[in-house]
């Protein structure tokens, strides 16, 4: 540690606020180098529509890329569903401390890392404009938390890619009806929960375009989905998600060798066809 670290240390002492070890470096985002170091981007085989992780070794692969049983057997309405990291360790600390304690630099790094997961859709895009929409809060909540995190995260990494090629629009798609937390909810509740609290504002706006949806994180997938058949009941041509983190299902069940792909694909189908 050289002198001025060490000197920094002592007069202006600070934890990370993800591991809890002091910080040596001056930074606006109190979070240490070897946590950052720690989130690394999806691997293995994953979903080429949902972004699912595929861990049988019995699906099979199409001219698309591989699908997982549900999405072979019950499109959802977006397109691709992509995301950076898994949402766990420090990846969901970060998020957090975005999201839930007001850690506003945050938005710096999950941006970086949105733009990079939205490069690689890029192949996936026609030649026009595509509308950039990060998925909205409802004014109440944002009136408690003074942002939205998607919002925050979205401009950061608009500025990593081609300016020509998006087009944010923020009043587009807006949240009228304010929701409960997703969590605990069964798949039936969850639907039940979002229904009819997002619509459009402009149908002329949307129509044959091209949308990508942009949020923090996709969990159960239900709110990107409800966002997707709001979008596309409006007109538009394709919908595509881009998030920083998810959760992956069905971990367990792949993993284990006497459940079988049917019985992984009947479950796998039922929760989506409940939700």
């Amino acid at each position: 540690m050289s002198v001025a670290e060490s000197l920094f240390t002592s007069f202006f002492p600070a934890d990370c606020r993800i591991c809890h070890n002091p910080l040596s470096n001056i930074s606006r985002l109190p979070v240490c180098h070897e946590c950052l170091s720690a989130i690394h981007p999806i691997t293995g085989t994953l979903c080429s529509v949902c972004g699912e992780r595929i861990l049988t070794p019995f699906i099979a692969s199409q001219d698309s890329g591989p699908k997982c049983g549900v999405c072979r057997q019950i499109p959802p309405r977006y397109e691709h569903a992509v995301a950076y990291g898994s949402y766990e360790g420090a990846l969901r600390d970060l998020i957090h401390l975005l999201k839930y304690e007001g850690v506003r630099p945050a938005s710096g790094i999950l941006g970086q890392m949105l733009s990079e997961v939205i490069g690689s859709l890029e192949p996936e895009f026609g030649n026009a404009p595509v509308l950039l929409i990060p998925v909205p809060l409802h004014v109440s909540k944002r009136k408690q938390r003074e942002f939205n995190q998607a919002e925050m995260i979205a401009r950061v990494a608009l500025q990593s890619l081609p300016a020509a090629r998006f087009e944010l629009n923020l009043q587009i798609l807006e949240r009228r009806r304010a929701t409960l937390s997703q969590i605990g909810l069964s798949s039936h509740q969850r639907r039940e929960n979002l229904r009819g609290a997002f619509a459009i504002t402009s149908v002329d706006a949307v129509k044959d375009r091209e949308v990508l949806l942009v949020d923090d994180v996709l969990t159960t997938g239900t709110t990107a989905s409800e966002c997707a058949r709001v979008l596309r009941r409006a007109g538009t041509s394709r919908v595509y998600v881009a998030t920083v983190a998810r959760t992956f299902k069905y971990e367990a069940q792949y993993v284990n060798p006497g459940f079988s792909e049917e019985a992984a694909i009947n479950a796998k189908t039922k929760t989506a066809a409940a939700g």
